[in-house]
């Protein structure tokens, strides 16, 4: 059976997404990043296992380092998986790549929201191009009530819950490097695609980790 890693899971849309993967017979296993919120995680989930990371202190911006540098880190050091599914936002329309030039913007580790999206956007397309038998898609969740959107939020929970389903599972039209917005295919912004963004995309975030990039297929 395949099994499910779902980060971000000690609560929030990362923790209902999971409850409806197992409530589907699936084999979940949840992400915490210290003891407490493992136990968070497993209190709220009890029929998936839970898997305990400690990331340290970087001494970079949190924001950065949450949104960017770990999805880089865990993709590059997780046993090479059949499905990536990053999360990304609307709001990366409105971002910007920060890996200098004429567009370069802020220094990476000043980013904002939306220009760690973007970062994400390039880590799903620069995943696919090096591991084309990994599926790599991006999907968005909208702005939900959770702890993050506030209870005024005007998207629904179900909805992004489903969608990211939807993804996870192959159940709808999903081709490698797909972004999907409340079920439908929309197209990301163009620099997304640059290739040579992508690269150095890359080799910043393993200097800034440590982490290397694995090997091309």
């Amino acid at each position: 059976m395949a099994r499910f890693f779902v980060t971000g899971s000690s609560d929030g849309l990362g923790l209902a997404t999971a409850k409806h993967l197992v409530a589907q017979g699936r084999q979940v296993v949840l992400h915490a990043r210290n003891a407490d919120r493992a136990r968070d995680a497993t209190a709220g989930c009890p029929r998936c296992d839970a898997v305990l990371t400690a990331p340290g202190k970087s001494g970079l911006p949190s924001l950065f380092t949450v949104d960017t540098l770990a999805p880089y880190m865990r993709t590059c050091l997780m046993a090479r998986p059949k499905r990536l599914v990053f999360i990304s936002s609307p709001l990366h329309s409105g971002g910007q790549h920060n890996l200098g030039g004429t567009e370069g913007g802020r220094d990476i580790r000043d980013s904002h929201y939306g220009d760690s999206k973007v970062h994400v956007m390039m880590l799903t397309k620069a995943s696919a191009r090096r591991w084309p038998d990994v599926q790599c898609s991006t999907a968005a969740p909208g702005w939900v009530p959770t702890k993050v959107g506030g209870e005024s939020a005007p998207d629904r929970l179900e909805d992004a819950v489903d969608t990211f389903a939807m993804v996870a599972l192959d159940e709808g039209p999903s081709p490698s490097q797909s972004y999907f917005e409340y079920f439908k295919e929309q197209k990301p912004i163009a620099v997304a695609g640059d290739v040579a963004l992508q690269d150095q995309l890359l080799a910043e975030l393993s200097r800034r980790s440590g982490v290397p990039v694995p090997e091309e297929q």
